[in-house]
C-alpha cells in the first residue's frame, strides 16, 4: 500500500520539478556615493531627535499632537492589526486543527427498546506541508506584517514633515509681518510729513499723493501677510488638533531662527536604503510576492492529509449501560491534480507578474530615494551658499535706505528717490527672510528623504521557507 503511494508522490514531484521555492529579488546597485554636496562632510547622526535640534519645544509638541490626531498614521495601524491577525491565521495554517464535539441521543428503533447514548469526543486534521505552501504562506504574512509596520513609520514621518513646514512657514511669515508692519509705519510717517510740507507749498502736490500712495500699498502689504499668517494657524490648528487659543498663547512666545542647526546626513546610499521606511516596505512587499510564487508553485503539487478522531460515550439500553469508546488514525489522503484547465498554471503565471512588478516597484522606490536625497542636498547647499549673499545685498540696500532718508530729510533727496530705495531695500529683506525659510524647508526635505530617524531592523524576521 505505501509502495503505490511513495510512486505518486515521486511521479508528481518530477513532473513539477519540486521548485515552490520563490524567485530571487533582482539585484540592485544604487549609486556609490553622493553627488550632491553633503552639509558637515556628511557626519553621520541620528535623526530621530532633529525636532529637538531646532531648540523650539512647541514644534516638537505640535509633532507628536499631528501624529496622534492624523487619520493616516491610525489607518496604517490598522493595517498593522489586520496584518499581524493574517500572519496569525498564516501561521495556524501549518499546525493540526483540534475540534472537541458531544452528542446526546434517546429513542427507539423497533424491534430495539429505548435506548438513551452520550458520546464526547475530539477530531484532528493535519495537512502535512509536503512542498512548503503553508510555510510560503506564513512567510509571505509575516513580510506584509514587517511592511505594514514600515509604513506606519512612513505615515509618522510623512506628518511630521508636513507639521514642521507649516509651522516653520507660520514663523517665517510672522517675521514678514514684522517687515511689513514697520515698512508700512515707515511709509506712513512719510505721507504725513509729505502732507504737511505740500499744505506749506514746500512740496509739490504729486509727491504727497505719492506718498498717500506708497502708505497705502504697505498698508495693504501688511494686512494680506497678516492673513496668510492666520491662514497658517488654522493649518496647524488642523493638522495638531491643538486648541486654537492654546496655539496662539503658545505662538507669542518670539521665535528665532536656529543657526547651524542641519541634520547630518549618511556619506552613502547604502545607510539610506537602511532608514527609509518607504524602501523597506517595497522590500518586504517584493519578497512577499516572491512567497506568493511559491505558494502557487505548490498548488500544484500533490496534497497530503492526516485525519483523527477519538470519542468516549456510554449507552443505556433497557437498563443496561455499556460503555462506548472509539478512535481511529486516518484517512491518510492523497490529493493529486490531474487536469484543471490551465487555471493552476495561470495563477503561478500571475504570480510571477506579481513579483516582477513588486520588483520593478522596489527599483523605483530606490531610485525616488535616492532623488529625494539628492534633490534635498542641493537645495539645502543652494540656500546654504546665497544666503551671504543675499544677506550682503539686504544690509547694502539697508544701508542705502538709510542715507537716502538722511538725504530726504536735508531736502537733498526727491521723494521718488526715496520710495525707489525703500522699495529695493524691503524686496532685499523679503528675499532673506524668503531664503532662510527655503533653508528650513530644504532640512525638512532632507528630515523626510532619509527617513526620519526610523531603521529597518537589522535582521528581518522570516519564517522557514523549506527551499
Amino acid at each position: 500500500m505505501i509502495q503505490p503511494v511513495v510512486s505518486v508522490l515521486a511521479l508528481a514531484c518530477l513532473l513539477a520539478g519540486c521548485a515552490a521555492a520563490p524567485p530571487a529579488a533582482p539585484p540592485l546597485t544604487p549609486p556609490p556615493q553622493w553627488h550632491a554636496p553633503l552639509p558637515h562632510a556628511g557626519t553621520v547622526a541620528g535623526l530621530a531627535a532633529w525636532w529637538q535640534q531646532l531648540g523650539d519645544p512647541l514644534l516638537a509638541d505640535l509633532v507628536a499632537a499631528a501624529q496622534a490626531a492624523s487619520p493616516s498614521v491610525s489607518a496604517a495601524a490598522a493595517r498593522i492589526g489586520q496584518a499581524r491577525a493574517e500572519r496569525v491565521a498564516a501561521g495556524a495554517a501549518l499546525l493540526p486543527t483540534l475540534d472537541a464535539n458531544a452528542a446526546a441521543a434517546r429513542g427507539n428503533q423497533p424491534p430495539a427498546p429505548l435506548a438513551t447514548t452520550v458520546q464526547l469526543g475530539a477530531q484532528t486534521a493535519w495537512e502535512i506541508d509536503l512542498f512548503g505552501a503553508n510555510r510560503q504562506a506564513a512567510r509571505a504574512a509575516q513580510e506584509r506584517l514587517e511592511g505594514a509596520e514600515a509604513g506606519w513609520h512612513e505615515a509618522r514621518v510623512a506628518v511630521a514633515a508636513e507639521t514642521a513646514n507649516s509651522y516653520l512657514a507660520l514663523r517665517s511669515c510672522e517675521r514678514q509681518v514684522l517687515v511689513a508692519r514697520r515698512d508700512a509705519g515707515s511709509r506712513s510717517e512719510t505721507a504725513r510729513l509729505a502732507g504737511l510740507s505740500a499744505r506749506a507749498g514746500f512740496t509739490a502736490p504729486a509727491d504727497a499723493a505719492l506718498a498717500r500712495a506708497s502708505a497705502a500699498d504697505a498698508a495693504r502689504r501688511a494686512t494680506q501677510q497678516q492673513a496668510q499668517c492666520d491662514v497658517e494657524v488654522k493649518a496647524l490648528v488642523a493638522l495638531s488638533g491643538m486648541a486654537e487659543p492654546l496655539l496662539r498663547e503658545r505662538l507669542a512666545t518670539p521665535w528665532q531662527e536656529p543657526a547651524g542647526a542641519i541634520p547630518a546626513v549618511p556619506a552613502v546610499p547604502a545607510a539610506l536604503l537602511a532608514q527609509r521606511p518607504d524602501v523597506y516596505r517595497a522590500e518586504r512587499e517584493l519578497a512577499a510576492a516572491g512567497a506568493d510564487v511559491g505558494i502557487a508553485q505548490a498548488q500544484r503539487l500533490p496534497r497530503l492529509t492526516l485525519a483523527g478522531s477519538i470519542a468516549a460515550g456510554s449507552a443505556r439500553v433497557g437498563g443496561v449501560t455499556a460503555d462506548l469508546q472509539t478512535w481511529s488514525i486516518g484517512p491518510l489522503a492523497l490529493s493529486v491534480p490531474l487536469f484543471d484547465g490551465g487555471r493552476r498554471a495561470a495563477n503561478v503565471d500571475a504570480a510571477r507578474a506579481r513579483h516582477a512588478d513588486a520588483a520593478a516597484q522596489y527599483a523605483a522606490r530606490v531610485r525616488q530615494a535616492v532623488r529625494e536625497v539628492e534633490q534635498a542636498l542641493v537645495q539645502l547647499e543652494s540656500a546654504r551658499a546665497r544666503q551671504q549673499d543675499a544677506r550682503a545685498a539686504y544690509e547694502g540696500y539697508a544701508a542705502s535706505l538709510a542715507a537716502t532718508q538722511a538725504r530726504y530729510d536735508s531736502g537733498l533727496a526727491s521723494l521718488p528717490q526715496l520710495e525707489e530705495s525703500r522699495r529695493v531695500a524691503l524686496a532685499a529683506e523679503t528675499a532673506l527672510l524668503a531664503l532662510q525659510q527655503e533653508r528650513l524647508a530644504a532640512w525638512v526635505a532632507l528630515y523626510r528623504a532619509m527617513g526620519g530617524g526610523w531603521s529597518a531592523p537589522v535582521a528581518p524576521t522570516a519564517l522557514a521557507t523549506g527551499s
